[in-house]
């Protein structure tokens, strides 16, 4: 109805305890390096333990169930610190068709406050359309993709939010909580205010079988070889 589903103590802490060290251990064997942001891409791709964790049976029988059916797991980021990403829709970056084959889950590493960058989300935000390249003048040609900025997307949401009486809330996590959002969820990050804080997460993204994937803004299709 609103959009998400919160889940407290999905996992213990023995089970969140364990995914940390095991970034630790790849970061330290530089098998997981940041990318151009301060994100941790694909863990599921060396760890089997994470992979696990993302491909557990009960959690993706509830995703099956809000997807209306088979969730396959394509993508894990990690985070040490707040991603402090401006509001967005991931169906702009991990779009499908039909619109909403996609689920995202979020699971606390440690606590959050409003110190490390908790999560912000905008209820009820993806029974707005799916906001993609034509509502920007952003689409492309068979040669080109279109020339606006990633900005321009953040500054349309931002007015689609004003435009609609959007209310933020935040979502100060407990460690092992689990967050699980809709494809068109308006949501970001808050900033990461004391950086002597880390703030450790894990993101599970899910596809719907059989959805056709593609990066909407680049016009790319999405590689299938990174299903699991």
């Amino acid at each position: 109805e609103n959009g998400y589903a919160k889940i407290t103590n999905y996992l213990s802490n023995e089970q969140v305890n364990a995914i940390n060290n095991e970034i630790k251990k790849l970061i330290c064997d530089k098998i997981l390096q940041f990318n151009n942001s301060n994100k941790l891409m694909f863990a599921i791709h060396h760890s089997g333990l994470i992979k696990n964790i993302g491909n557990d049976k009960n959690l993706k029988e509830l995703l099956g169930k809000l997807i209306d059916g088979i969730p396959v797991l394509f993508q894990s980021i990690n985070f040490l610190n707040g991603s402090e990403q401006h509001t967005h829709s991931d169906s702009i970056h991990m779009t499908t068709f039909p619109l909403g084959g996609l689920l995202g889950a979020w699971i606390a590493l440690e606590d959050i406050t409003m110190d490390n960058g908790p999560l912000h989300y905008y209820p009820k935000s993806h029974t707005l359309p799916y906001y993609l390249n034509s509502d920007y003048e952003n689409e492309g040609s068979a040669l080109f993709i279109g020339n606006k900025s990633y900005a321009a997307y953040e500054k349309m949401i931002a007015e689609k939010i004003l435009e609609h009486k959007m209310k933020k809330e935040i979502f100060l996590a407990k460690k092992g909580d689990l967050f699980i959002w809709h494809a068109n969820l308006f949501h970001g990050g808050e900033s990461h205010k004391n950086k002597n804080l880390t703030r450790r997460s894990i993101v599970f993204h899910y596809f719907k079988k059989d959805s056709i994937c593609y990066h909407e803004i680049t016009q790319r299709p999405a590689l299938i070889k990174n299903y699991l």
